[in-house]
């Protein structure tokens, strides 16, 4: 069986409160029993010592008489509770407060030695077995022309410190329970703040241990352990997305590769077996040869992809005219905006414009988003290409007045082999890799790129790069 930390809780919670008994019943009585003893004794002995100092001492020389001690004696022995006796140093009992005075019949303690006390002022027995239980004695010395003339020996029962005891440790176990059962508080604030939410981390990485990345927990707290919670959640919910990213780039690359291949696969059978008559052989190679153009495409942006999204990429960054490759790249679209009656504007800030970017990723950039701009724009329309310079970065945007993106697939577009229902039938040829390729440039270079646009209007896309510092030095 598994020890949980709970466990483990509430055993030191119980050993606690057995060791908090053990530590009352044991040390605290023992110290309890003492403390009464020597303020009791204490007590006693300075009432001992003002006795013989007066009425005893009187007593000795004559200056009162037995009966009128007794007297004094019976009201103290009811203050005190305790019994007073006066006796010789032979043993011979003077006078009890217990008992009426009988001079005829003395009593004498056998054994007494006033000595038996080393060096206290108290002893605790019978009194050289005198009385059947335990007594608290206490000796205070007569002196007379500096000698020792008898006793006063005051006597309490230890029976009665024992209850007054019993009566304080009774309070100590109160107290204990007390203190015992408020540290449920803690347990409970331990059970709820602690154990709870552990329990549901402990539960929900257990799911994910076994793969169960989409499984939902929360913990309703806003400290470290609700913290680590939310940390967990969004790691698992990170991990997941990444899985089903996988999946489904795996599915469109298997889709992509299928369709090209099951064309060529098609009409080279077809070729083969004479479906396709020899004469036609050259149309449909043309096809297939597109088809392979398609494939080789495809092939390629996986490995820019690849590439750029492994750590620590090359860049070859040079201080290059932004201007001057904005106008080759749009050079190069010359033939298809031809055919399409497409015009390209350069609204270009000053002759120059030097950018400090890898030359050849940036141009890719932008033939990216030139392509996918005359892909998708009318017949007889207007394509900007627009460089501005603010705070140190120049801003390069790409404007078409086409199709438009609908505003909830704007979040979409640069996940890979992504293609709009309406771009589909536009883009006979497109891999769906074009923007993810572009923002993954945009972003190796530290920068960032964002997207305008509106369904049936037109698309801007504009991306910053830092501003070559050639210019500062000119």
């Amino acid at each position: 069986m598994r020890k949980t930390l709970y466990l483990k809780f509430i055993l030191a919670y119980i050993i606690f409160g057995f060791f908090g008994f053990i530590v009352v019943a044991t040390f605290v009585s023992s110290m309890t029993v003492d403390n009464l003893k020597k303020d009791k004794a204490d007590t006693l002995y300075r009432e001992a010592t003002l006795i013989a100092n007066t009425y005893a001492s009187d007593l000795y020389n004559s200056e009162t008489t037995l009966e009128a001690v007794k007297n004094e004696l019976d009201a103290l022995e009811t203050y005190l509770n305790a019994s007073i006796w006066i006796i010789n140093p032979s043993g011979r009992i003077v006078l009890d407060s217990s008992a009426p005075v009988d001079v005829e019949n003395e009593v004498v303690i056998e054994n007494f030695d006033s000595t038996i006390t080393e060096g206290s002022y108290y002893i605790i027995g019978d009194f050289f077995g005198t009385f059947t239980e335990d007594m608290l004695s206490v000796f205070a010395p007569i002196t007379s022309d500096f000698k020792v003339k008898g006793y006063v020996v005051i006597h309490s029962s230890m029976s009665s410190l024992q209850a007054a005891s019993d009566s304080l440790l009774n309070i100590s176990y109160i107290t204990l329970v007390i203190l015992f059962l408020l540290s449920l508080i803690i347990l409970i604030f331990f059970t709820e703040m602690v154990y709870i939410p552990l329990r549901k981390i402990t539960e929900a990485t257990e799911h994910y241990a076994s793969g169960n990345m989409h499984y939902e927990f929360t913990v309703e707290s806003e400290d470290e352990m609700g913290y680590l919670a939310a940390t967990l959640s969004y790691m698992a919910s990170e991990i997941a997305r990444a899985e089903d990213d996988q999946k489904k780039f795996v599915a469109n690359v298997s889709h992509d590769f299928r369709s090209p291949l099951t064309s060529i696969r098609g009409y080279l059978e077809a070729m083969l077996d004479g479906t396709i008559p020899p004469e036609q052989h050259e149309k449909y190679l043309t096809i297939v040869l597109n088809e392979t153009e398609r494939l080789t495409k495809l092939t390629n942006s996986l490995l820019i992809l690849n590439n750029l999204n492994m750590k620590g990429i090359f860049l070859d960054k040079t201080d290059f005219d932004i201007n001057t490759t904005i106008r080759n790249v749009a050079a190069s679209f010359e033939g298809t905006c031809r055919e399409k009656k497409i015009a390209i504007e350069l609204l270009l800030t000053g002759e120059e414009m030097f950018v400090t970017a890898d030359m050849g990723k940036i141009q890719q950039v932008l033939y990216n988003l030139l392509d996918n701009a005359i892909k998708f724009s009318h017949h007889n329309s207007i394509i900007k290409l627009e460089t501005t310079e603010k705070h140190n970065k120049i801003f390069i945007s790409v404007k078409d007045s086409g199709i438009g993106i609908p505003k909830d697939n704007l979040k979409l577009i640069w996940d890979r082999f992504y293609k709009s229902d309406i771009s589909r039938g536009k883009d006979k040829k497109g891999t769906g890799l074009g923007l993810s390729i572009t923002k993954e440039i945009i972003q190796s270079h530290g920068e960032h790129i964002n997207v305008i646009s509106t369904e049936g209007v037109g698309t801007e896309f504009i991306f910053s790069l830092p501003k070559s510092d050639m210019e500062d030095e000119d």
